[in-house]
């Protein structure tokens, strides 16, 4: 059997770079050799991409605060319009794939850019496609999308480098304490907790030294439950999990360095009617955001038992601590099974792409 051929890109420019070593780690080791044959694409922090060594293409592997990627000087070039589709420099060999796993976190990788140059090279890819990708890694439209869907969130404001912010007013209007976020990035890098105007000003400071456009939320009391999506045109959910910080929220140290971070509570201690709830809502706010192949819906869950949407990651984390695979793992989807479904679910929607009628 001629084994499938999936280019696996990690690394990037974003600021979640090193978790996406961790990702891609974890991914390539889960992937059945039987079935593909992993082609390795490490992205360097310049933006330089580069054929990795399957046997060491990372330094410090088991170390999520000194993981790097490893130096390697098989640079790549991309060919569109050719079937072998990437080509290696030093060589001129072909490095051609049948199918892309991007492992890119944040900017350059989960914001519709990756997802746009692979659209051009035509090659299938794993998540959702351009629009999707770009609607949900911007969390002002991506909210504003979901609230006019009907899609219940919380309250924020948006704000630019230009603006003039009244400080006061925000409190006054949204009242303490507040999160402080980039609008364009996730694993919470940038996020700040306020509890007062000083430190309002501060995690604005923060904020906008990721993002020219930053939101100002309500903060909201309440559990946080964690909901998988996976599928193109009829989705289905996982059981949803709790996560429960130890920290003061669910911050980036939380999520990807420190193991005794957060508590993952799978599946999490809901009534049959929570249950419900939070997987009809993942799959309408997966719908309504043109989503496809994967996502990870983030929930607030009041004491009244409201749920409110956080935030949409539309390639979650793939780390040993992440909560995606272990929620599908919990639903009844091996680690190894759900990439084969993702891989699967991204050659589907290819095919079905092409044929569609391109002339009139």
């Amino acid at each position: 059997m001629t084994k499938i051929r999936v280019g696996i890109i990690f690394g990037g420019r974003s600021a979640e770079h090193e978790v996406s070593l961790q990702s891609a780690k974890n991914i390539i080791e889960a992937l059945d050799k039987n079935k593909y044959e992993p082609v390795l694409i490490g992205i360097d922090k310049h933006g330089g991409w580069h054929l990795q060594d399957n046997a060491d293409f990372l330094l410090n592997s088991s170390d999520p605060r000194l993981i790097a990627l490893n130096k390697s000087n098989q640079d790549l070039a991309v060919t569109p319009g050719q079937e072998n589709r990437l080509m290696v420099v030093s060589s001129k060999a072909d490095a051609n794939i049948d199918v892309v796993f991007p492992v890119l976190h944040g900017t350059y990788g989960e914001d519709g850019t990756m997802q746009g140059l692979l659209k051009l090279l035509d090659i299938p890819f794993v998540g959702p496609s351009v629009l999707g990708s770009a609607v949900a890694m911007d969390k002002d439209v991506a909210k504003r999308l979901m609230r006019d869907g009907g899609i219940p969130i919380a309250e924020f404001s948006v704000y630019r480098k230009e603006d003039n912010i009244n400080f006061s007013a925000v409190i006054r209007t949204l009242g303490l304490p507040l999160f402080v976020k980039p609008a364009n990035l996730g694993s919470s890098v940038g996020i700040s907790k306020a509890k007062n105007e000083d430190e309002l000003k501060r995690a604005v400071d923060v904020a906008f030294q990721f993002d020219n456009k930053i939101l100002i939320e309500e903060s909201v009391e309440g559990r946080e439950i964690e909901c998988a999506v996976l599928g193109n045109e009829n989705p289905m959910a996982s059981i949803p999990g709790e996560v429960i910080p130890h920290h003061e929220f669910y911050s980036y140290e939380a999520k990807y360095i420190d193991e005794n971070g957060a508590a993952l509570e799978i599946p999490a201690k809901l009534g049959e009617q929570e249950v419900k709830l939070i997987q009809e809502l993942a799959i309408r706010t997966f719908k309504t955001l043109e989503l496809e192949g994967m996502s990870r819906v983030d929930f607030f869950l009041k004491p009244n038992g409201e749920a409110l949407v956080n935030e949409v990651n539309t390639i979650p984390g793939f780390t040993k601590i992440s909560m995606f695979p272990k929620l599908w793992e919990a639903s009844g989807i091996s680690y190894s099974d759900l990439i084969d479904r993702l891989i699967q679910l991204a050659i589907e929607r290819h095919k079905n792409e092409q044929a569609l009628k391109t002339s009139a």
